[in-house]
């Protein structure tokens, strides 16, 4: 036996489209009729997605991931590099090769530039390492790094990283909201984040 519902009808959809903090007025709803059966004396209805246009009034807090202003489209990609100073780039690259384990890009330049540097594979991205004064002083700093500038890596195994560093006498902290996320610093006192994430 089928039974027929009018999709609005059984699903708040205000509840469901007005996902952002924000007044916002939906517009432009398409109703539309779903099947449902009945097995086994329980109704079972199949997933619904519903398009709706919401017209927001004010500023938007709440934009979805990787929205970009269409004014303001340039091409957005993801994120490249990230430039880290160090004073010594031997000392720098046993901490980022022999510690966490990062490859060197032979492919990219390091003779090219007026300083001496590296570039550190990071996924698809990379860490560019550069031997240059750091105007960033190496005491006084806070000690959790999420409370200082930083770089976050994303990895698989929070834990794993954590042994490799109680093995190595690295010092770390954790996150203060209990994700799992592990901070510590590099010889030059960077701020290094590393959160879990699935893959």
């Amino acid at each position: 036996m089928a039974i027929l519902f009018n999709a609005p009808s059984i699903i708040p959809l205000q509840q469901k489209a007005n996902h952002v903090n924000f007044p916002a007025r939906i517009t432009n709803i398409q109703p539309k009729f779903y099947h449902a059966s009945v097995r086994n004396g329980r109704t079972h209805v199949p997933s619904l997605t519903v398009k709706v246009q919401v017209v927001v009034e004010g500023d938007v807090v709440g934009k979805e991931p990787g929205s970009v202003n269409e004014e303001n489209d340039y091409g957005v990609v993801n994120l490249h590099h990230v430039g880290i100073l160090c004073e010594n780039l031997e000392r720098s690259l046993d901490f980022y090769q022999n510690i966490l384990g990062l490859e060197i890009n032979e492919a990219r330049p390091h003779d090219k530039l007026p300083y001496r540097g590296a570039w550190l594979w990071v996924g698809s991205e990379m860490i560019h390492l550069m031997e240059l004064p750091n105007p960033d002083p190496l005491t006084g700093r806070p000690p959790h790094g999420g409370r200082d500038r930083h770089t976050c890596i994303a990895i698989r195994d929070v834990s794993k990283l954590k042994a490799i560093f109680d093995k190595a006498g690295i010092p770390y902290t954790l996150s203060r909201s209990g994700r799992p996320a592990i901070f510590t610093r590099d010889p030059d006192a960077n701020a290094l984040e590393f959160t879990q994430v699935d893959v």
